[in-house]
């Protein structure tokens, strides 16, 4: 497992190449919720999520053991963070994503002069692909959770939670293969073990949650939820046992929900947050917690969709 040393060395090495995304709040958003609610914007991060944390520091260490080129499977966020680094450390990048990946996020990918291949529409279909091109062109493949380097870089988001804010009684965070849920919760667990950290996850795609509640990894089939970045099968083996370690719970939000919520910060927030980013903040919002009157962060994990699917996202 990685310690809270490893995030911090993490946040040293990245520091020059992401954002200190900001703190969110609103009135309406506390009201509503009966707490007192602030959003981490990490859909204002570069590329428009919280996966360049990981990537960047991920592809900095096999940039220093000589690598030349670098593989990656995504629906598209890890995909864009992994061509925005290597081409930031002058490598080359082949992401394989999904046959239905948003256009948005492919054509994030080329800009960042990353080489596009679909495969399937589920991980197990990707992650097979990725690691044979990597293999066939002598490059590494860059997993897009399971790997203590990625985890090490997404907990960084975790040390700024508690940097930003003065008094947190619980952080919700949206799980798909866990790696930015238990590197947020080793650095909040391992630097202040009272606050909670609340993993939150689509129905439809419920792997971690029936994982969480055996305590063993258990799969699910192929699932549509909204939130394609959380589309995965089941929750990673290295990731899980951080999870089942550290994180108090894991609940369980509607595809309606998720949209309500999207809904919302773009009405009263003025914030594009995709469905995958907002279903931590879906989680906090509708009385799936059962507190009132806490200090809450909601981690809002990204903001890129299509803009002609916008539409058809809301409630």
């Amino acid at each position: 497992m990685i310690t809270l040393q490893d995030i911090k060395n993490a946040q040293i090495i990245i520091n020059s190449s992401i954002h200190q995304t900001p703190m969110l709040q609103s009135t309406e958003l506390s009201r509503v919720s009966g707490n007192h609610i602030s959003l981490k914007g990490e859909h204002l991060q570069k590329t428009g999520a919280f996966k360049i944390r990981g990537a960047t520091n991920k592809i900095s260490q096999v940039v220093k053991e000589g690598a030349t080129s670098v593989t990656a499977a995504s629906s598209g966020n890890h995909g864009q963070a992994v061509a925005y680094a290597a081409n930031k450390h002058g490598i080359a990048a082949t992401i394989v994503v999904p046959e239905d990946a948003p256009k948005s996020k492919i054509n994030a990918i080329h800009s960042y002069n990353g080489k596009v291949v679909t495969c399937g529409t589920t991980s197990e279909e990707r992650l097979p692909r990725a690691m044979e091109i990597a293999k066939e062109q002598g490059g590494v493949y860059i997993p897009p959770y399971d790997d203590p380097f990625i985890i090490a870089g997404q907990g960084t988001v975790g040390l700024e939670i508690l940097e930003q804010a003065d008094s947190i009684d619980m952080v919700c965070v949206p799980v798909g293969g866990g790696g930015l849920l238990s590197g947020i919760a080793t650095a909040i667990k391992q630097s202040k073990p009272s606050i909670q950290v609340i993993g939150v996850e689509p129905e439809i795609a419920n792997d971690t949650y029936l994982s969480f509640q055996k305590g063993t990894i258990n799969s699910i089939q192929e699932t549509a939820t909204i939130a394609d970045g959380l589309r995965t099968n089941q929750p990673g083996d290295m990731t899980f046992p951080i999870v089942h370690k550290y994180v108090d719970d894991i609940i369980l939000v509607s595809e309606r929900e998720i949209k309500l919520a999207m809904s919302f910060v773009l009405e009263r927030m003025k914030q594009v947050v995709e469905p995958s980013g907002a279903v931590a903040l879906a989680g906090a919002m509708f009385g799936k917690l059962h507190v009132q009157d806490k200090n809450i962060v909601a981690v809002a994990s990204g903001g890129n969709m299509d803009i002609e699917n916008i539409g058809n996202l809301m409630e």
